[in-house]
């Protein structure tokens, strides 16, 4: 039952960040949408043994986790819920890539390994980005932001749904396990079948609650559209936003910038 609860709190501690007041959160949700996919793209367009120059791209998150004034703990442990995911997908890349192409005094790197750092590497930021995103912004803003940037309306509203569906699930299960718990002595009502009944009462039971909850918002005035309290306004700050990490997106992509750092550095040395 803990981890269940947990789990619910897990879910919605990122729209419980969206409501702070920083000058993050202030920002238009399009420009935020828009910054963060260009930070994206412009992460993935690197080479697959480029470790270096996506290094400085850190200084996106980290400067959105300070200025939004966001805790640490959480956004952690969602990167690393979802890191083995990348852990094994670049885990082999050793072994199939053994060629050096990093020669650190004694020891010699294989392009390998330089490839499954730059995976890992790559999934921090990104992963990072989005989860800031959604701190910073909140899951319904960025849906009504991608209907305002033309997505269709039956899509925006299905991912909308979709999300607002595994709160549903989350609560029926934790009811679930609470009766069984109650109604169950030792090892009574643990075994597979008790399992396989609970699973099928546990998609009834929520489908009948999503519909009772759809009926809900019909008699509310649901008509289709998403709306928010604030509207949303592209003011001056929200293009020098964009335009200012665009540019420096663009920057660290043409130049590079720890080489050219180097070479600055060991120009210094007597």
């Amino acid at each position: 039952m803990g981890r269940i609860d947990s789990s619910f709190f897990d879910l919605g501690t990122l729209d419980s960040l969206s409501a702070l007041d920083t000058p993050i959160h202030r920002l238009d949700p399009r420009v935020k949408i828009l910054t963060t996919l260009l930070f994206i793209v412009t992460v993935l367009s690197f080479d697959k043994y480029q470790v270096a120059r996506l290094l400085p791209f850190c200084l996106y998150p980290v400067a959105l986790w300070a200025l939004g004034n966001l805790p640490f703990g959480p956004l952690v442990g969602k990167i690393l819920l979802a890191a083995p995911f990348a852990f094994f997908i670049g885990i082999f890349n050793p072994l199939l890539d053994r060629e050096i192409l990093v020669q650190l005094g004694p020891l010699g790197l294989s392009g390998g390994w330089v490839s499954f750092a730059s995976i890992l590497l790559r999934f921090v930021l990104t992963v990072s980005a989005a989860l800031i995103l959604l701190a910073c912004t909140g899951f319904h803003a960025v849906c009504m932001a991608l209907g305002n940037m033309g997505l269709p309306r039956i899509f925006v509203l299905q991912l909308l749904f979709l999300y607002r569906y595994l709160f549903v699930l989350v609560e029926e299960a934790g009811r679930m396990t609470a009766a069984r718990a109650l109604r169950s002595f030792g090892a009574r009502g643990t075994g597979l079948r008790v399992h396989g009944y609970l699973l099928g009462q546990w998609l009834l039971r929520t489908l009948d609650r999503a519909q009772r909850i759809h009926l809900a918002m019909l008699c509310r005035g649901f008509d289709g559209r998403i709306r928010l309290l604030r509207q949303m306004r592209i003011r001056r700050a929200d293009l020098m936003f964009l335009a200012g990490w665009a540019a420096f997106f663009a920057g660290l992509r043409l130049f590079n910038l720890p080489r050219g750092l180097g070479r600055l550095a060991t120009g210094w040395l007597p």
